[in-house]
């Protein structure tokens, strides 16, 4: 399983995904697929897709790599991007960039986690693995070998709030890539000898990634369960073998009619593509998918906590101490976008890199601690998150209990709310600013992050307006997110100790 895209933090534990052997759309296979039997079935005549906000919707010059344009301290993209919602309710992001021959593909499906119910913790990481056991024409493996046949690579993940596929292709593969995604969307291969190695594979998993390693679950897994206290916000995404072990093929049949639905996802591409010809081979692939409701899903709200909760976790391999401290941080998809770029940039000051306020303070000043990082949300990217979501603040320590750590923390927190200034916040979101030009520069990149600011916001020109909106947060903004946020009477710690228990 993978997060994608951490900026500066641990992803979740990676998979690599699997597949199997296939047959071609519009491209003829490598020798190696020459055993592909028989094209795709027949579409229905294509729906027209009824655009939502389309920037350039008739493109007929080759789209180019935007220049960034600076004014003053306010930098903005101009990357183009179209909209497009198809009869079926699948939401369609296109990027056109001609600037290399290569095409990423994407589909983001809204369940992760937080979705699962009661008594089926795991299952949408499970349901990642089955996703690439076959499909409606395909047999497993037969993905794999198509997209590195061609050259291309592909992958997916689970996430708090999201399950995504992904495939990176040469350009001339893209009708491929789109097929491959659509067949599965179409349906997936359930039997019990795939349900049974999956779970399999999943347990083994969790005992590579957890049970048997230093620091397993740390602090992604151990932290939730302290900071909320709702089974959607809490519990462990990875699931427990009990769980795993009493999944049948009718559950995850249930799950994949339920969550797979196009109305439940948003397709992306971007790259070297013509966007009529792109929308015309989207709806060519995906448009006569049957219309399904989109499920609705649960409420995540609950309160912060009243007071400091904290508990130690023995770790019989680990070989130093560690604690979490997690906050809660506003509404990510709130309408005070402003409030909450004021908590991810009083993240970077605590904790962006050596010269970050915690590092100093914890590992070179007062040698509490050998590393000190932080970040939003349990894998890192603070805009792939909804609401309710944390803010980490990690270190690992030699000894002495975490008391010294966290009366540290408290004491730099408290000096941000009073003391930081202009200069420093500039410093501080330049750095980001260069972080965020160099990602958003990547077409892949680009293309799983219009993705999902599509899924949870609805406005995938977050994208091209960032940098400006960042720019707009003043020292103020982020003193105030501080004393706000901050507050060690609202906080959870976990505390991880070498050893068993006593």
């Amino acid at each position: 399983m993978a997060a994608t895209k951490t900026t500066k933090s641990k992803k979740a534990p990676a998979k690599k995904a699997v597949a199997k052997k296939a047959k071609a759309p519009a491209k003829k296979a490598t020798a190696k697929q020459a055993t592909a039997k028989k094209a795709p079935a027949k579409r229905a005549p294509a729906k027209k897709a009824t655009a939502k906000k389309a920037t350039a919707k008739k493109a007929t010059a080759p789209a180019r790599r935007p220049a960034k344009v600076v004014t003053g301290q306010v930098a903005k993209l101009t990357f183009p991007i179209e909209r497009a919602t198809l009869s079926n309710g699948l939401k369609v992001v296109l990027a056109p960039d001609r600037s290399s021959p290569a095409v990423n593909v994407a589909v983001y499906y809204d369940v992760g986690f937080r979705s699962e119910p009661q008594g089926r913790t795991g299952f949408a990481h499970l349901f990642e693995h089955l996703m690439f056991e076959g499909s409606a024409s395909l047999e497993k493996l037969q993905h794999a070998k198509l997209v590195q046949g061609n050259g291309g690579t592909f992958n997916g993940s689970t996430n708090t709030d999201y399950t995504n596929y992904f495939e990176e292709l040469p350009s001339t593969a893209l009708e491929m890539g789109l097929f491959l995604e659509a067949d599965r969307m179409r349906a997936v291969r359930l039997n019990e000898e795939t349900l049974q190695n999956q779970i399999a594979v999943v347990k083994e998993e969790i005992r590579v990634n957890v049970l048997n390693r230093p620091y397993g679950g740390f602090p992604w897994i151990l932290l939730p369960p302290v900071l909320f206290d709702t089974f959607n916000n809490a519990h462990n995404g990875y699931g427990s073998f009990e769980d795993l072990e009493s999944a049948t093929v009718a559950d995850a049949a249930d799950f994949f009619k339920k969550y797979y639905a196009p109305a439940n996802a948003v397709l992306s591409v971007t790259g070297d593509f013509a966007v009529d010809k792109a929308m015309a081979l989207v709806e060519k692939h995906f448009g006569d998918l049957p219309r399904r409701p989109a499920p609705k899903r649960p409420s995540f709200a609950e309160d912060a906590p009243k007071k400091e909760k904290r508990v130690t976790h023995h770790d019989p391999m680990a070989p130093a101490p560690a604690v979490a401290v997690g906050y809660r941080v506003p509404d990510p998809t709130g309408r005070n976008l402003k409030q909450y770029l004021a908590a991810v940039m009083l993240t970077e000051v605590l904790t962006d890199g050596e010269a970050s306020r915690l590092y100093q303070r914890l590992v070179k000043e007062d040698r509490l601690a050998s590393h000190a990082f932080g970040m939003i949300g349990l894998f890192g990217n603070p805009f792939e998150v909804r609401d309710p979501t944390p803010m980490q603040l990690v270190a690992y320590y030699q000894g002495g209990g975490p008391d010294g750590i966290l009366k540290a923390i408290d004491e730099e927190v408290e000096k941000v709310a009073s003391d930081l200034d202009e200069v420093e916040l500039e410093r501080v979101r330049t750095s980001w600013l260069s972080g965020y030009l160099q990602q958003a520069d990547n077409f892949m990149y680009r293309g799983l992050h219009l993705a999902v600011l599509e899924q949870q916001r609805g406005k995938p020109s977050l994208l091209n307006d960032l940098p400006a909106e960042m720019a707009r947060v003043r020292a103020a903004d982020v003193r105030e997110a501080a004393s706000q946020w901050l507050n060690p009477k609202h906080r959870a710690v976990v505390d991880i100790q070498p050893g068993s228990p006593k």
